[in-house]
């Protein structure tokens, strides 16, 4: 299940899609529109920025944007930046790997069948863009 703070990060990102070409947008106007805290949103904001989604600029005309285009960031990325492991176990995590205690992975049906959901939710979660929110 995605996060609130997931849920708010894809709110403010699909607002930033849809003003990719007019410059950059002011938080508080993002906040204002998407119904989010301003203050959680800017931690979250933050976030994207430590991590290469987001670019900002200080000063008069200044505010949050993409730092590309939004055909090239994919919703898997922003789930992992936010969110963390996509996989519902960790010992099937594919950037956040770690054994589960006291199970033998080679044998362990519920291994398995999670391997297969996390497959089915990638192909789906890599290929879909920041584009498509909206």
């Amino acid at each position: 299940m995605l996060s609130k703070k997931a849920q708010y990060a894809f709110r403010a990102l699909a607002h930033l899609v849809e003003h990719y070409d007019s410059g950059p947008v002011l938080i508080a106007e993002i906040a204002k529109k998407k119904r989010i805290p301003l203050k959680f949103l800017e931690s979250i904001l933050l976030e994207l920025k430590k991590n290469n989604i987001l670019e900002s600029k200080k000063g008069k005309g200044g505010g949050y944007f993409l730092k590309k285009d939004p055909s090239q960031t994919y919703i898997a990325t922003v789930i992992r930046i936010v969110d963390g492991p996509i996989s519902l176990l960790p010992c099937v995590s594919l950037y956040f790997y770690q054994r589960c205690k006291n199970c033998n992975e080679k044998h362990c049906g519920l291994h398995d069948i999670m391997k297969s959901v996390r497959d089915a939710t990638l192909n789906i979660l890599e290929k879909r863009t920041l584009k498509d929110l909206i």
